[in-house]
């Protein structure tokens, strides 16, 4: 591309950030970085009702955590701030448009108040009509109208300003993603508004001044909007101004119902600070989310995010929905800690600390045992950080209620003497014992018994961890203090061998 490239994320501080807005923003951050674009954030605020405390910055710390960056926000403005619209509001950067409209005749006041509209769609939907705006004026002159905005306003109501649809009108263009669309005015619903009663601009006024007055290029977004785009384009056009090159990415389902990925769907996690207390990892969750829509050449699945910029191609933008796979999530986020499990073994470590398995102090002078530990107990089997604190509770923390089931295998003959041979050989044993060495007094004690399988190790296990499975015992027994393993065989001795 030879044209300058600008786009734009532009978050509504409603909420935090959502699984399908984190892909709408990298996306838009790919396409920019990929040609040496500039990639925007601004703040779409209008809605005060809706906005949370925080909203921004959550979006914000969300977004960088992921390792994305932006050439212009509210934080670092450019040449075109203010970055949020309640500010440009404030300056009175929409009103010169809206007046421009009104004097164009493309726009005009509307008074009706909330119970007519009701009384109307109620009718309409009594006759089994499209919901549709119904315009007032209709066979007035001017000089009419403006005499009932006198009278309306003489009865002490505020408009507000809607844009006249053009009904015969069809809005077509070429969708990066989806190609060829075509939307005719009808659908729209009718005159819709462009400013509220208290003089806010609405969504779909708003984005289309900042969009030009910012030199958006290319507008990049998830499918819901397509409907929005007519609106949109009516006001470029409106007002003599270019159409940026939209697309729209196809929608984000449920892997496993098939459904639009909602809000309200509890079954999968949405937020992606949800994710990142769970401690998944920021790479990973680029690395999955850039794949939700998007297909790369070859088999290859696992990319960082350099590696995203420089293969990126809007035209591998999918038109089929995006399948949420948590399980696919979850295999790609083990790849990125495997890959590099000592940059991860601090939050592991953390992990513990969370969960009082361990004191933040003891975690600093313990954390050469603690990595060891770890490792031992299978953190390559793990989905995600967090996952680690039930792997490593039981031994190394605490220590299972022995069952009846496991008291059965002491209890047998067989039990007893593995016990007391175990016993002997472990007391033997030096602490630096090497878990060659603990496998070698097993197998010895297999040789003399003849006896193995479950019958020689879980008596073995029950006595040192009361446990009948998990990691490899010897690999366990190097890392489990001695004088703990001894005290718990005495206890399971006086216990059920006395």
């Amino acid at each position: 591309m030879t044209e300058d490239i600008r786009v734009r994320y532009a978050p509504s501080p409603t909420g935090h950030l959502h699984i399908g807005n984190a892909r709408t923003a990298i996306f838009n951050w790919l396409f920019a970085r990929h040609y040496n674009g500039q990639f925007i954030i601004r703040i779409e605020d209008t809605d005060s009702a809706r906005n949370i405390a925080d909203g921004e910055k959550s979006q914000l710390e969300n977004l960088a955590w992921l390792g994305l960056d932006w050439d212009e926000s509210p934080e670092n403005p450019g040449a075109y701030g203010p970055y949020r619209q309640s500010e440009r509001n404030a300056q009175g950067i929409y009103q010169p448009f809206i007046d421009e409209l009104l004097a164009k005749g493309l726009a005009y006041k509307s008074y009706k108040t909330s119970e007519q509209l009701a009384a109307e769609r109620e009718a309409q939907q009594a006759a089994k009509q499209a919901p549709h705006y119904v315009y007032e004026y209709e066979g007035l002159t001017d000089e009419e109208r403006e005499a009932k905005y006198a009278e309306f306003e003489a009865q002490g109501l505020k408009p507000v300003i809607r844009f006249r649809v053009p009904e015969e009108k069809v809005y077509a263009w070429d969708d990066i993603v989806k190609g060829h669309i075509e939307i005719g005015a009808k659908e729209i619903g009718g005159d819709w508004v462009i400013q509220k009663a208290d003089g806010m601009p609405t969504y779909n006024f708003a984005v289309v001044v900042d969009d030009h007055l910012m030199k958006i290029s290319h507008v990049l977004r998830g499918d819901d909007h397509v409907s929005n785009t007519p609106k949109q384009m009516m006001i470029f056009e409106a007002l003599g101004w270019d159409v940026p090159k939209f697309g729209h990415m196809a929608l984000i389902i449920n892997g496993e119902t098939g459904k639009k990925l909602s809000k309200r769907d509890e079954n999968v996690l949405q937020f992606v600070e949800q994710y990142k207390d769970l401690g998944y990892q920021p790479q990973a969750m680029v690395n999955f989310i850039g794949l939700l829509g998007w297909s790369p050449k070859g088999e290859d699945e696992i990319f960082s995010l350099e590696e995203f910029t420089q293969m990126f191609d809007e035209n591998r933008l999918s038109k089929a929905n995006a399948k949420f796979d948590q399980k696919k999530l979850e295999w790609i986020n083990n790849q990125w800690m495997r890959r590099d499990l000592d940059q991860v073994m601090p939050q592991l470590i953390q992990e513990l600390v969370n969960a009082d398995l361990i004191s933040a102090e003891d975690a600093e002078t313990k954390r050469d045992w603690l990595t060891q530990v770890i490792k031992v107990a299978g953190v390559e089997g793990i989905s995600y950080t967090r996952e680690i604190v039930d792997l490593v509770r039981r031994p190394f923390f605490e220590l299972s209620d022995i069952t009846d089931e496991m008291v059965d295998y002491l209890t047998s003959d067989e039990g007893r003497q593995v016990f007391a041979a175990w016993e002997k050989a472990y007391t033997a044993l030096p602490e630096s014992a090497t878990a060659e060495d603990y496998m070698a007094a097993i197998r010895e004690i297999q040789s003399t018994l003849e006896i193995k399988g479950r019958n020689l190790w879980n008596p073995i296990r029950i006595a040192t961890t009361h446990e009948v499975q998990g990691p490899n015992l010897p690999e366990m027994l190097v890392v489990l203090e001695k004088d703990k393993v001894l005290a718990t065989m005495a206890d399971v001795k006086a216990k059920y061998l006395a």
